[in-house]
């Protein structure tokens, strides 16, 4: 069968009789096919940490059941009958939960008891700073998760028939108890931070402990299916730890991430990260607001950061017991052996919220005047690059220098120097890594554009943080497009830096500039295609660990409109019929650092059909994915390259005498440095607005803003290059200087992501578009 997504393979360990609950739910469950010819198909969830779940499809009809584990579990766990009663409470209430179907209690037919739900199809978002959506959608989201929450802690629990589903009055005092006694069964080893926060809690019982409302327990995100367009929650999930007792308990539990350890945000086995600052979602204040209003309460503040602290030690606590499930060899996680490395550093969260004496959101921009707001993780992120920057980039930029004035006439000159990849490997360890793509930083555009800034004023500064073209650009296309064997075989050695590649869409034989001109074919073979033709200026296609291109094909037998006739299509470079023709200099310049420009020859390259990206005629939909963020880190990193320059220019100014005065004591030099100030910091914020409004409304509402950063960026960048070069005399054209190598770059920049002409065109086309809006809307 198709997978279902988040799926694999049921597990060894959770195997059971799949014939046996085939004919127990052909006797027991209204409705379920009963045709013999179509096996019932189990796949089981990857995620979920304590009760096994799995999807289950015969015929047409699709259903999720979940049961207990198998082997010895830890007490008062586990209770899928619980599970299953109040989710027929809340079905017949009308609250969003999958509909239960069936429970079965008799552990001989799968080994356990199990519970059988009705499959929702919607979106689950793994990852909470929800990279994959826009800002706007984002908030919507949040403020819809808040409002399911409110509308949860509303019922009257009689009315639904549970009043005795939880024990009472004193629901904090059972929860630090139990929680308490859930972590000392599952210690492995002793965590002095654990037992002060327990200490703590227990001595801060608040004093409204008679609350009883009906509580999730383990409310979050991904605990939650939205609708598959709309802002909409469609089912609420995992009610194990359900129970009457205390709302705050869950609503503090959510707001919890906003004091997330950043120690924990690279760690394999959660995609938890602190919500603070990130582009879009509501602050800790705004949640607190829309669940005040829609409860029509006011939230006692003094108490939250009890609940808070609790959340914490809850954290820990079920940390502690998968890493024991792990040790007892039933746990349903797969990175369960990893768990045990999270409880310490929640449980000193746990304390340091548990002392702070007022709670607010870091959400906010670093002064009231910021225009583009930088989350508090970027701004984290930056400065430690600025220090790795300084402490190792530079310094090390002389070494390299004098690898390429040995190596120049050697073949050796398109390796990479030894000390690229220690630098690689201790930005590896320090966690700045893949920084430019969301899913795995956690930042938007404006935190990566400023970061990227930085990186820019060295050439070794994005290949040592792994964010350098090609790559980046290749990635995020296999990241968004990619399968999942194309995303193994082929992103994760680019994520891990393990290999590199290169982009081939350029052509000697066309105007490029108009891109449906291309005329690399590829042909359909059987369960292989066919590429032929000719590419050039393939940057990075000269390095040796460069592995495989993506190439800009256009399909031979295509009869549909122009802009659905390309494909891209993934091709290993030591495939027979690729050659590497030439290397192509730029104003002289070879670039050997970054692997070169190469003109790359296809002919009758054969290679499988799962080689193909999204599907035949996607060429041009893939490109604008890639474009729009692509370009402001090109924009911004050539920023970076423009103060490089003016520092030079600076420098010299000071130390260089013409006519019985100091450079910058001549009044054309020093309009020159004021001028480039201004170019300079134009650029840069007509930059950071185009990356605003990516965060905020996605690539395509974006299109004009970055056009014109296209346009104006590389103008300003070469204007300070040249005023630089034109300060530091004859030797600002020398290897002396970087300055004459930067300008070819930079040049080259007004060309390689389509001619200042085509964007001068777009966003005349958008602006007339607009104005014409505008003169309508005042008719």
């Amino acid at each position: 069968m198709a997978s279902e997504p988040d799926t694999t393979a049921v597990r060894d360990r959770h195997r059971f009789d799949q014939e046996a609950l085939e004919r127990y739910l052909r006797q027991h469950l209204p409705g379920f096919p009963r045709q013999p010819s179509e096996a019932l198909a189990v796949r089981q969830y990857s995620s979920g940490q304590s009760n096994p779940t799995f999807f289950l499809k015969k015929g047409l009809r699709t259903y999720v059941l979940r049961k207990k584990p198998h082997g010895p579990l830890l007490p008062r766990a586990h209770k899928v009958d619980r599970e299953y009663r109040v989710q027929k409470a809340l079905f017949a209430a009308g609250f969003p939960v999958p509909e239960p179907l069936l429970y079965c209690n008799d552990s001989s037919v799968i080994g356990t008891e199990f519970y059988v739900m009705q499959h929702v199809q919607g979106r689950i978002f793994r990852n909470m700073a929800l990279p994959e959506v826009s800002p706007a959608e984002r908030s919507a989201l949040y403020v819809a998760l808040i409002e399911t929450l409110a509308r949860l802690h509303s019922f009257d629990v009689k009315s639904m028939g549970l009043q005795d589903y939880g024990r009472g009055p004193g629901y904090c005092k059972r929860q630090v108890s139990g929680w308490k006694r859930q972590y000392e069964a599952a210690a492995h080893t002793d965590i002095p931070a654990m037992n002060d926060l327990a200490e703590w809690l227990t001595n801060n019982i608040p004093p409204d402990d008679y609350e009883e409302k009906l509580v999730h327990g383990d409310f979050r995100i991904d605990n939650v299916i939205f609708h598959p367009k709309e802002a909409r929650v469609i089912a609420v999930l995992d009610w194990e730890l359900s129970t009457i007792g205390h709302p705050l308990a869950d609503f503090a539990y959510l707001l919890s991430f906003y004091f997330w350890p950043r120690t924990l945000r690279h760690m394999k086995t959660q995609s938890f990260q602190s919500l603070a600052g990130v582009a879009g979602i509501p602050s800790f204040e705004e949640l607190i607001m829309v669940y005040s209003r829609c409860r029509d309460t006011s939230i006692d503040l003094s108490n939250l950061n009890f609940f808070l602290s609790l959340s914490f030690f809850k954290f820990a606590s079920i940390s502690q017991g998968v890493y024991a499930r792990y040790r007892l060899g039933n746990s349903s996680a797969e990175t369960s052996s990893e768990y045990g490395k999270l409880v310490k550093p929640l449980a000193e969260t746990g304390l340091q919220v548990a002392r702070k004496t007022q709670l607010t959101s870091d959400a906010q921009p670093s002064n009231e005047g910021e225009l583009f707001r930088q989350s508090q993780e970027g701004r984290d992120v930056l400065e430690k690059v600025k220090e790795f920057m300084g402490k190792y980039v530079f310094p090390a930029e002389k070494e390299m220098v004098e690898y390429y004035a040995r190596t120049k006439h050697s073949p050796d000159v398109w390796k990479k120097p030894d000390v690229v990849e220690r630098l690689k490997k201790q930005a590896k360890a320090e966690g700045l890594w893949n920084l430019f793509l969301p899913s795995i930083s956690g930042l938007g555009q404006v935190d990566y554009a400023l970061i990227a800034e930085e990186m820019g004023k060295s050439y070794l500064g994005p290949e040592v943080f792994n964010c350098q073209a090609p790559d980046t650009g290749n990635m995020e296309v296999l990241h968004l497009y990619g399968t999942e064997e194309q995303k193994k075989q082929w992103l994760e050695p680019l994520l891990e830096g393990t290999i590199n590649s290169c982009f081939c869409m350029t052509e000697p034989d066309v105007a490029s500039s108009d891109a449906t001109n291309i005329q690399c074919s590829l042909q359909r073979d059987g369960d292989s295609y066919v590429v032929n033709g000719k590419k050039w200026w393939s940057s990075g296609a000269g390095n040796p660990n460069c592995k495989f291109a993506i190439v800009m094909v256009k399909d031979k037998n295509a009869s549909a409109s122009r802009y659905k006739q390309h494909s891209m299509i993934i091709v290993p470079m030591d495939t027979p019929g690729v050659k590497i023709i030439r290397p192509l200099s730029v104003f002289g310049y070879l670039d050997y650092f970054h692997g070169g420009h190469f003109e790359v020859h296809f002919n009758n390259v054969r290679v499988p059909a799962s080689n193909l990206i999204l599907g035949e005629g996607r060429g041009f939909e893939i490109a604008q994915g890639r474009l729009g963020p692509g370009r402001i880190h090109h924009c911004m990193r050539s920023i970076g390259a423009a103060e490089t320059a003016l520092r030079i220019l600076c420098e010299r100014a000071a130390e260089r005498t013409t006519f019985s005065k100091k450079l910058y004591h001549h009044e054309v030099v020093a309009h020159w440095i004021a001028e480039c100030r201004i170019a300079i910091e134009q650029a840069r914020l007509l930059t950071l607005k185009a990356a605003s409004k990516i965060d905020a409304l996605g690539n395509k509402e974006a299109r004009k803003e970055v056009a014109m950063i296209k346009v104006v960026a590389p103008r300003a960048v070469l204007k300070v290059i040249d005023c630089a070069i034109q300060v530091c005399g004859a030797a600002g054209f020398s290897e002396d200087f970087p300055l004459a190598q930067m300008y070819a770059h930079v040049r080259t920049l007004r060309v390689a992501d389509g001619p200042d002409e085509v964007h001068l065109s777009t966003i005349a086309k958008l602006e007339l578009l607009n104005q014409a809006n505008r003169l309508n809307s005042h008719l």
